[in-house]
């Protein structure tokens, strides 16, 4: 059975390590979604870095989710000290999983504070794909299907909530 894999990104108004009350409110938040997140039905995993250091992202060993990029269109930094983005790379059963997993509880309180924390933007803030069971999508994989969506649309290649596709390529009615 395929897996839904979801590509978030975002770029945030100051860096990682900027020591304002902004940024730790963002870490804060960030630090208690994903426990919650990881126990939301239909959740299978997120890419995690082996050294979870705060801000590095670039340098980081993420094993078998492949090495760290970015979007084209990310021009800020990318060192510890001036990445300035965030970023999620995760795998879930579904649609309606991940949808309820997004639009409740912590993490919807956390969109709700959402341009306290990121930059506003034209380009799109996620993207889903299917993948095949037992395949772990890569940070290219992400990235190349973000650019897509925002290139071209959606389609069953790269799709959102809002325009979503089933495995089999048609859209979807559940979410």
């Amino acid at each position: 059975m395929p897996h839904l894999a979801l590509y978030t990104f975002g770029v945030l108004k100051s860096p990682l390590t900027d020591p304002a009350p902004a940024t730790q409110e963002f870490y804060d938040i960030g630090g208690a979604v994903y426990p919650e997140i990881s126990r939301q039905p239909g959740y299978l995993a997120h890419a995690e870095a082996a050294d979870g250091a705060r801000g590095v992202l670039f340098e980081a060993d993420w094993g078998a989710w492949g090495e760290f990029t970015v979007p084209a269109w990310y021009d800020k930094g990318r060192t510890a000290q001036t990445t300035a983005l965030a970023t999620t790379l995760s795998l879930w059963t579904g649609l309606r999983p991940a949808f309820d997993a997004v639009y409740t509880g912590l993490h919807r309180e956390a969109l709700n504070r959402r341009y306290d924390w990121f930059e506003r933007s034209a380009h799109p803030k996620h993207a889903f794909w299917w993948v095949s069971d037992g395949v772990i999508p890569t940070w290219r994989d992400g990235v190349a299907r973000l650019e897509h969506l925002h290139e071209h649309g959606p389609a069953p290649h790269a799709f959102t909530f809002r325009h979503a596709f089933a495995p089999d390529g048609t859209p979807a009615i559940d979410c």
